[in-house]
């Protein structure tokens, strides 16, 4: 990868590859991992970027592909555990944040679906109802409900981990 693509094209938007990543990931290195494939995807598809969206939601959708790939094959390996097989003795790294609050967000928001998660990620980052649905694939008339009934959701895990 170059390194002119990689500052001018995939550092600017650390933030979102680093948020994505994180959602779908348990571990610092299952982290990295996913980190590094991302960016390489982002690089080996970079002429399928035909302009017909922001550079920003198409980088979403790679990323979100990427983690959501890794995270089948992942359930497939039985020798893997992922956040939904996880042992009581596996370690997760909660502190991913500085912020307290966000943390605790983050831990709740790694309890939904793999499509919750892309949602919800896509709502904190301010994406609009229709950029959501062409992230990940699907109607925009059904996002408003949709993250209505996430937020509740993760009203409702975050108020019972409090207590």
């Amino acid at each position: 990868m170059g390194a002119d693509f990689y500052l001018n094209k995939i550092l600017p938007y650390a933030g979102i590859i680093v948020k994505i990543c994180r959602a779908y990931t348990d571990s610092q290195q299952d982290f990295e991992d996913y980190y590094q494939e991302v960016c390489l995807q982002i690089w080996r598809s970079r002429d399928g970027f035909s302009g017909k969206s922001e550079w920003s939601t198409w980088l979403y959708k790679v990323s979100l592909n990427v983690c959501l790939t890794y995270l089948k094959k992942k359930k497939n390996d039985p020798h893997h555990f992922t956040s939904d097989t996880l042992p009581e003795e596996a370690e997760i790294d909660t502190d991913t944040f500085k912020d307290a609050a966000v943390n605790h967000l983050y831990v709740a928001i790694k309890k939904l679906s793999e499509i919750d998660r892309a949602v919800i990620l896509l709502y904190l980052e301010e994406k609009s109802y229709q950029e959501i649905a062409t992230i990940i694939g699907t109607n925009s008339n059904n996002i408003g409900v949709r993250i209505k009934r996430i937020k509740a959701r993760l009203s409702k895990i975050m108020q019972a981990e409090e207590n």
